[in-house]
């Protein structure tokens, strides 16, 4: 008897402590996680006590040194409403406000002569400071209602990633439209409200700690870094006014897990005023949402797919006569000429199409386009981005000499920036292909942050064969591009240009028009970065090396400073 006594003891004080513990955990969240939402709830009753706020969990970038830099929040403030049949001198109301915040007179008198409607709001984003002077003028018919609304706080900056939120199908639900906002929505919206079922609170928690990232509510942290989406966005601006391109983009990303670091593309817009926009084209992200023919830098992949296969090395040569014939169709290299007899360094060196075309003939148009489907050609990266297509890749299947040909150098199939990025990542990669990513962490309610990703490799070249290309294009960033102009002494560099002809839309393609691209990755033999950038139809200038070259330095110059990386030659 004794014995179950103290059992009963026991079970009653375990059961007390952890009533204790649960009391603790809610007042925790209370006056810690929630405790600004609940004074600006109660300061809201002060002036109106029963109309419900838009709640929005936040997205942030994250500094190099791990600061959260605030991306998109919501604001608090107040709008102001008239009840018409209340109003005693509308006139005299106007006034009054409009001596506080600037409302349209014609609106304002126009909301007053509907007196069969007790609400029409007049004006909203009213700050705290001018709710309070309004209500301290005490008018009748006059309402004060809170609100928030999305607030942008970098403007410009990365409006291609964020999205923004607007209303849903000329509805009255507001929803994120593009970019994070909008693949992020379950996680952005808000569930539940303030005012719940205390001991139901305490468990859903429970829940939320230990379910999916992906099925959580909380702040999306990324993996953007703000200093570095602002250079980006600079440099392609500048790229934009010398050569008033058509559309110019960018991606830096990590090449060993595929956290993108910054993205880019003009023309952008502010997403704070999102609704000012006349052509709504330009919220689409041509960095997922285009396919290009992206011209030569598809070929280090190429070379490594045959060097993979032990087909070729950098020294292995061939006949270079400037110009083959496939399928009764001329393939020739940029300027027409023959080389004689050149080696696969100088393929990449020159840029040599024919050249590309005997590397994928060496392999054979099965193998080749075994290589090119397992980079991920023709599927969607899986980045964590709305609207992403797939490359048009259909030339890889065709088993025409001609499709073989052109598709070794980049003409023939279309491709997103994106899709090529994550290709040559592997390159940097030692072989492996990773998926790129923007989100990096969910941030619960309760402060406890989760991954918002999951890895994802494959492996598509040995590290061997991968690592061989690599040593081709530092050669070719050392002696050939600009004649070696933009070597760094103490640093390797491997890069490619790449120069595309564009398609016409009934077939062949334009002599004046083109694709330039760029790619490169450093410290070359333990990458930090892969940049590319690309920019569509620029005017007046001929090859990627005129135009892309010197941004591609000043961003790689910018991220070693910043980042103080450390030499590795």
């Amino acid at each position: 008897m004794r014995r179950e006594f103290t059992i009963r003891v026991r079970v009653v004080t375990v059961a007390f402590f952890m009533v204790v513990i649960l009391l603790i955990a809610r007042l925790y969240v209370v006056q810690i996680v929630n405790g600004k939402e609940y004074k600006e709830r109660a300061e809201a009753q002060y002036i109106t006590s029963d109309v419900s706020t838009e709640e929005r969990n936040d997205i942030f970038f994250r500094s190099k040194d791990g600061q959260l830099i605030a991306a998109a929040v919501m604001q608090s403030g107040y709008k102001v409403a008239i009840n018409p049949t209340m109003l005693i001198d509308a006139a005299a109301a106007y006034a009054a406000v409009n001596a506080i915040v600037h409302i349209s007179e014609d609106r304002f008198l126009a909301s007053a002569g509907k007196k069969g409607d007790p609400y029409e709001e007049i004006a909203n984003r009213l700050t705290k400071d001018q709710a309070a002077s309004i209500e301290k003028l005490r008018l009748a018919g006059v309402i004060l209602v809170p609100e928030k609304w999305r607030v942008y706080p970098g403007e410009e900056r990365a409006a291609h990633i964020l999205g923004f939120v607007g209303y849903k199908d000329e509805g009255h639900e507001r929803v994120g439209r593009y970019g994070i906002e909008r693949y992020w929505q379950d996680v952005l919206t808000r569930s539940g409200g303030l005012y719940v079922n205390f001991f139901a609170d305490i468990f859903a928690n429970i829940g939320a700690l230990t379910a999916d990232a992906e099925h959580s509510s909380g702040d999306i942290i990324t993996s953007i870094e703000p200093t570095v989406e602002q250079r980006l966005e600079e440099t392609l601006a500048s790229v934009e006014r010398q050569y008033h391109s058509k559309i110019t983009g960018g991606i830096i990303m990590d090449p060993r897990d595929g956290s993108i670091i910054a993205m880019a593309a003009t023309p952008d817009y502010d997403p704070n005023t999102f609704n000012t926009v006349s052509n709504a084209g330009i919220f689409t992200n041509p960095v997922i949402e285009n396919v290009y023919e992206l011209g030569s830098i598809m070929k280090p992949l190429t070379m490594a797919s045959a060097v993979d296969l032990g087909l070729v090395t950098a020294s292995t040569t061939y006949n270079d006569a400037g110009c083959i014939m496939r399928d009764d169709a001329k393939v020739c290299n940029f300027d027409g000429k023959g080389r004689g007899i050149v080696s696969m360094q100088e393929v990449l060196n020159q840029s040599l199409n024919t050249g590309a075309a005997f590397v994928a003939e060496k392999l054979g148009a099965q193998k080749f386009s075994q290589y090119m489907l397992a980079l991920g050609f023709g599927e969607e990266t899986g980045i964590d981005l709305p609207g992403e297509v797939h490359g048009i890749v259909s030339a890889l299947k065709s088993g025409s000499a001609l499709d073989l040909a052109s598709a070794s150098f980049g003409q023939g199939i279309a491709v997103t920036p994106i899709e090529m990025a994550r290709a040559l990542g592997a390159l940097a990669n030692h072989g492996v292909l990773v998926t790129p990513h923007i989100a990096d962490q969910i941030q619960l309610k309760e402060g406890i942050r989760r991954k918002a990703w999951q890895k994802d490799e494959r492996l598509v070249f040995s590290a061997e064969s991968a690592d061989a290309v690599t040593d081709m294009l530092i050669t070719v960033v050392d002696t050939a591009l600009l004649h070696g102009q933009i070597k760094m002494e103490r640093y390797s560099i491997a890069a490619k240009t790449g120069t595309a002809q564009i398609a016409k839309p009934g077939g062949g393609y334009y002599t004046d028009r083109y694709l330039h691209s760029f790619f490169g990755y450093f410290p070359a033999r333990d990458p930090q970065f892969l940049i590319l950038l690309f920019t569509v139809e620029p005017q007046n200038v001929n090859y990627a090396s005129q135009t892309l070259t010197q941004p591609f330095s000043d961003l790689t110059n910018f991220l070693i400073s910043y980042y103080n990386i450390p030499p590795d030659r």
